[in-house]
């Protein structure tokens, strides 16, 4: 399969921030690459596209699916996988979005909790350690609360929920600087 250079930028981009995001550059790569190619490529067409070990795209492959955001499609008369992304790049947001809450925040907001706990219980904390422990509980309490309401709308109305900001500031007499 031959790139573009703007395909091609994008691909080294997404592999690059997808290092800063905690995810191996082969995978972000490969998510790239599947995003916006038109058909499902097979394993062995992703390797020699992307110039990486065919076991690197084994493991890769993998791991997006265990993300959720990768389709494994056979073709009739062909014994071979194919793997494409969703269509829906709202949908595989929402997607990366609960795996993250799943893997990062849930076990943050546990040890939080437990700290916090302990922290009331224990007279030898310092009281600025014990504020900081609720102040962080009610904020990560807060911000999935809103996460999950805002999981619970429609595409549609998220898209209008999030074109809605500016509104929402002047509804609430305060002003952007």
């Amino acid at each position: 399969m031959k790139l573009t250079a703007s395909t091609q930028e994008f691909i080294l981009h997404w592999g690059e921030m997808g290092t800063r995001w905690g995810t191996n550059r082969t995978v972000s790569q490969i998510f790239a690459l599947l995003y916006l190619s038109e058909k499902p490529l097979s394993a062995e067409v992703i390797a020699e596209t992307l110039s990486v070990a065919r076991s690197n795209v084994s493991t890769s492959l993998r791991e997006l699916e265990s993300w959720g955001v990768l389709k494994t499609v056979t073709m009739l008369g062909d014994r071979k996988e194919y793997f494409t992304t969703l269509d829906d790049i709202w949908e595989m947001f929402r997607i990366i979005l609960a795996e993250r809450k799943k893997r990062e925040i849930d076990p943050t907001l546990a040890v939080i909790r437990e700290c916090k706990i302990a922290s009331e219980e224990d007279s030898k904390t310092d009281a600025h350690a014990a504020r900081r422990f609720r102040e962080m509980d009610e904020f990560f309490t807060l911000a999935m609360s809103w996460y999950e309401q805002m999981n619970k709308l429609s595409t549609e109305n998220v898209v209008r929920a999030m074109k809605a900001g500016d509104k929402m500031l002047s509804l609430l007499g305060k002003k952007r600087d």
